[in-house]
């Protein structure tokens, strides 16, 4: 896992902790949200990836010598860098289960600690979460489209930097089944693949040589490129002599790989030419700019394609390349806190609140989810966060509370969840979800509501400060409407 000090963080965060601590704030006590806005790839949901690796690095983050060294050299005072050599965090995160499903304006995550422990997470957090989660999502999507065929990241060498190590985990919680990442694959125990380049093959005087000499070194796991030249005048017949001459031997050749061209019709054609000459058990895996909808359209053409590796849509996010996941503060100075905006959407929800999954009576999600106070336990009617005569009788449902309490003290609560524990309960989700949230093209919208009592609290803290505003600007002698108009 990467090695985390407190300062992979932007710099305005530790600005701002400068001056919390300079005024004495720094054992106020704050909370804040994570959450987004939007769903990524015009889809239904986001799977929630990246838990375990923050908690992990939340645990042991620290301001090392190098840090404090560097950060005095930029102008930081003595007393708050003695301050920042005792750094911990020790506050509560709240949390959903890695591997859930989240869903755009509502808290997915809730950080309470002191001003300055919160303020430092923020960077951290928006990195790792917002990152694995878009990939994640990315994966699920492709493995709605795989079906039960066998997917794997091809992704490092396109990745942004050592994203790629990210990626790989994340890619198994959204339903992958193996990486090329070596290292991610020693780190999280993740099954690793990979069959050989073109360099290997154009590095013999023929194609044959190559790949007889691969059979003979990696008997137990040969699978042969076989586009290098042509694939079903050179390739495919190539890979025919190896494989019954590994059968001839007792061993048995895997598969074989494409990497270019019309895969569909290649794989159609090498199928063919496999079972004609026996080797009906080799399978055949491809490669090549693959996304959730190519693979899609490949299957729907009935492609006998056993295996797609998929590399840069994968581990790029493509198109979106981005969560839009922000980190907003809801309470500090012993009061609610929220954030104006002329888009009511953006306006932030205040204070401590908890996040209820409507369940029907299969245990399935009807398709949507209450925002509360923290303290509400008894209430039977969501209201829609926007337009005020919209609401809905909850009567019917089971409320499943979302956030529980993953971090006490600094501390975790919980032993870490194995990865593939992780993917397996985010399969268990997905399969919860009605498919027409899960369609690629015109999904239905999830609804979050809220709770009266939690929508009145925002109502009154909206209009508290706009009144607050229109006071300071009319004794400041500014016309609010002349302003408006300018803009």
């Amino acid at each position: 896992m990467f090695d985390y000090t407190a300062t992979y963080t932007d710099q305005y965060q530790i600005t701002m902790s400068q001056v919390y601590f300079h005024k004495g704030l720094q054992e106020e006590t704050a909370i804040f949200d994570y959450f987004f806005r939007k769903n990524p790839f015009k889809g239904g949901y986001v799977v929630f990836a990246g838990l375990e690796d923050f908690l992990n690095a939340v645990e042991h983050l620290r301001f090392d010598e190098k840090d404090l060294n560097y950060l005095q050299k930029e102008g930081m005072d003595q007393k708050f860098l003695d301050y920042l050599k005792n750094f911990r965090f020790r506050g509560t995160i709240y949390s959903p289960k890695e591997g859930d499903l989240t869903f755009p304006n509502r808290p997915t995550i809730s950080v309470e600690a002191s001003i300055i422990e919160a303020q430092l997470l923020e960077t951290l957090l928006l990195n790792i979460l917002n990152y694995q989660s878009l990939i994640a999502t990315k994966a699920s999507r492709m493995r709605l489209s795989a079906g039960d065929r066998k997917l794997v990241d091809f992704g490092l060498r396109r990745a942004p930097g050592t994203g790629g190590y990210s990626a790989a985990r994340a890619s198994v919680i959204g339903g992958f089944n193996a990486t090329s990442n070596v290292r991610a694959g020693r780190d999280y125990n993740i099954p690793i693949s990979g069959t050989m380049a073109h360099s290997f093959i154009q590095r013999y005087d023929d194609e044959l040589s190559s790949f007889r000499d691969f059979a003979e070194i990696r008997p137990d796991d040969c699978v042969l490129l076989v586009d290098t030249y042509d694939t079903l005048k050179s390739g495919v017949p190539n890979a025919i002599t190896v494989g019954k001459e590994m059968k001839e031997r007792g061993e048995k050749l895997k598969g074989i790989r494409l990497d270019s061209g019309d895969l569909a019709w290649f794989a159609k054609k090498s199928r063919e030419m496999l079972d004609d000459a026996g080797l009906n058990d080799v399978k055949i895996a491809a490669s090549n700019q693959l996304d959730e909808y190519v693979i899609r359209s490949l299957l729907k053409q009935k492609a006998p394609i056993d295996l797609f590796g998929v590399g840069t849509s994968l581990v790029t996010g493509r198109p979106d390349a981005a969560l839009d996941g922000v980190y907003k503060l809801a309470f500090a100075n012993n009061s609610p806190r929220l954030k104006l905006s002329e888009n009511i959407k953006k306006i932030n929800l205040p204070g401590k609140k908890q996040v209820y999954r409507l369940l029907l009576n299969d245990g399935s999600f009807y398709g949507g989810e209450v925002v509360s106070l923290a303290e509400e336990t008894e209430f039977n009617t969501m209201h829609h966060p926007i337009e005020h005569h919209k609401s809905r009788d909850l009567n019917e449902f089971t409320k499943e509370p979302l956030l529980s309490k993953v971090m006490e003290n600094g501390q975790r609560l919980h032993q870490p969840k194995s990865l593939q524990e992780i993917a397996d309960y985010s399969q268990q989700q997905l399969n919860k979800l009605p498919e027409e949230f899960k369609r690629f093209e015109n999904p239905h919208i999830y609804k979050i509501g809220l709770s009266k009592s939690l929508k009145e609290k925002r109502d009154r803290l909206v209009s508290h400060l706009k009144d607050k505003v229109q006071l300071q600007t009319a004794n400041e002698g500014f016309d609010i409407e002349q302003i408006s108009n300018e803009k």
